[in-house]
Order: C-alpha cells, then sequence, then structure tokens
C-alpha cells in the first residue's frame, strides 16, 4: 500500500473516502522540515497533500518514491517548485476550491475598514454611542482595484460591482473578463483606486509589490485589502503609510511571518483590521479543498507514462 504525507492533523473525510488503498498519515498541525523529512525516510510517500509548512528540495530527497506534492489550496508558494521540477514531481493545486470563502473574507474586511466595525463594536461595548461624530466611508460609486483576477479576484469583482463599485483589475494572464471588469495597469490602480484588494501568487518577481515607493502613488485615504500572500506587501511601509493617514486602513488575513507572534508593529494600531489567515477555513472550503487535492494526487498518480 503507497502512503500520502498530509502536511497537517487531518483531512475531510470525502478527501479520505477518495484515498482508499492509500496510506495516509498526518504530520501534525505545525510540521518543521526536520518533522516532515523524518516522516518521508520513515514511510517514502508517493504524494504529499500540503496544508501547512514548506516542502523544500530537502524534504524531497528523503522522498524518493515522490510523484506528486499537492496543494490543499491554491496557493504554490509554500512548495518549491524549482526543486520539484528538477525532480520530476508535478505540482498541483486545488485552484477554485476556496474562492468563495477567500472573495467572502476579502469583502468582510473591506466592510469592516470602510463602515468602521471593529472600533465602533469596542466602543459601543464601552458604553459610548458616537452617532453624532462618526462618518464612516460609503462604496457605492467608488473605484476598487483588483490585483490578480482567477477564480477568487473574479468572484470578488462580482461582490464589488454588486456594491456598486467601478471595478478595476491588473492580471496579465487573465483572458475573458466580464464586463463589469476593467483592465488596467499597475500604475492605474495604484492612482485611481479608493480602495485596493490583492489576489494574486506571490512570486519572487512581486514580492514587496506595495512598498513606500507604490503606496506612495496611491490615493491619500486608500483602503487596503490583502487575503492572498504577506509576502506582497512592505509591513514596515505600510505601517508608515497607515500612520501617516496615506492609507486610511487595512484590513489583513495575511502576514509576512505566520503565525504572527506576541509584538507584531501591527498589534495595537488602531486603523488596521486583521484575521489570521484564515479567509479559506470554512467548512465547505475544507471539504472543497481536500477533495480537490486529493483528486489531484489520484489524477497524477494514475497517469500512465508515455510510451515510445
Amino acid at each position: 500500500m503507497s502512503t500520502i504525507l498530509v502536511t497537517g492533523a487531518d483531512l475531510a473525510p470525502q478527501a479520505l473516502a477518495l484515498l482508499v488503498g492509500h496510506d495516509v498519515i498526518y504530520a501534525g498541525k505545525t510540521p518543521t522540515e526536520d518533522d516532515l523529512v523524518a516522516l518521508c525516510r520513515a514511510h517514502d510517500p508517493v504524494a504529499i497533500i500540503v496544508r501547512y509548512g514548506k516542502v523544500g528540495s530537502v524534504v524531497m530527497d528523503a522522498a524518493p518514491s515522490l510523484r506528486v506534492i499537492s496543494k490543499h489550496g491554491s496557493g504554490t508558494d509554500t512548495i518549491d517548485k524549482v526543486a520539484a521540477q528538477a525532480r520530476g514531481i508535478d505540482v498541483v493545486a486545488a485552484a477554485g476550491a476556496n474562492a468563495a470563502a477567500v472573495a467572502e473574507q476579502a469583502l468582510a474586511l473591506l466592510l469592516a475598514c470602510a463602515k468602521s466595525v471593529v472600533a465602533l463594536d469596542a466602543r459601543m461595548h464601552a458604553g459610548h454611542w458616537d452617532k453624532a461624530t462618526h462618518k464612516s466611508l460609503e462604496l457605492g460609486g467608488r473605484t476598487i482595484g483588483l490585483v490578480g483576477l482567477g477564480a477568487i479576484g473574479l468572484r470578488f469583482a462580482r461582490m464589488a460591482d454588486a456594491l456598486g463599485m467601478r471595478v478595476i483589475g491588473f492580471d496579465p494572464f487573465a483572458k475573458d473578463l466580464p464586463a463589469y471588469v476593467e483592465c488596467v495597469d499597475l500604475p492605474t490602480i495604484w492612482r485611481e483606486s479608493d480602495a485596493i484588494s490583492l489576489h494574486c501568487p506571490l512570486t519572487e518577481d512581486n514580492r514587496g509589490l506595495l512598498n513606500a515607493t507604490t503606496l506612495a502613488q496611491c490615493k491619500r485615504g486608500v483602503v487596503l485589502v490583502n487575503t492572498a500572500r504577506g509576502g506582497l506587501i512592505d509591513e514596515a511601509a505600510l505601517l508608515s503609510a497607515v500612520r501617516s493617514g496615506q492609507v486610511a486602513m487595512a484590513g489583513l488575513d495575511s502576514f509576512a511571518v505566520e503565525p504572527m507572534t506576541a509584538g507584531h508593529p501591527f498589534q495595537g494600531e488602531k486603523n488596521f483590521v486583521l484575521s489570521p489567515h484564515i479567509g479559506g477555513v470554512t467548512s465547505d472550503a475544507y471539504v472543497n479543498m481536500g477533495v480537490g487535492a486529493a483528486r489531484n494526487v489520484l489524477q497524477v498518480l494514475t497517469r500512465q507514462p508515455a510510451t515510445t
């Protein structure tokens, strides 16, 4: 019986049902590279389903039978794809499996920022009534700039359009966009957006995409939402921009280093709304991502070698 390693503590029952006939082992909630190497050496898996942690060349070399690394979700930045390609290992992702969940989280963060939901809730619980002094931001008629127009970005675009927002977006790979999405370049995103939401994968080319220079090119008082990857943002530059008022509010679900530890500069800052990278963590997305990851594994494992 071949082994499939899951870099997490569990997998949806619907996904496990698809993997009957394989021995599924779990690395736990917070596996280190050493943990993964030890498990690979002990079990020599033919597949790894990646939930948490990183899979690099050292892990791959510990599993000589490894044929496929399948992401439990859509972002593959925690997998060394160059190393996998060099070893003939397929890297696959459950693209779109968590699109609804992440898009809804992005909308929740946008609305929380625009309507001061967190701050007003705290004030109400403290016994205050700020109706006479508070004004929130109305989103209808304003421009939302999306960086990334894949399954998540387009789902969010539809929601923003339903709010009456003008939707502009940048994605060099996007095709056949709906009529309500205007495709523009990045300078236009920075210059014209009242709010910006990130929905692109993290690559070495776009690391630190939002930095002191690009944030300075944005409208003063822009709202920033990130449910993609923390590495897209220079966090020190964002903190400075929020404190100066260049960025009015930031709603963030991902961070450069995760999990966030005590003492992070964003903690305690009143104009940040934070969530612990749970945009794709819903009961439905859990099933969809697990099933998608399992199906991708089986598709690779059952592929017949090319005949000569």
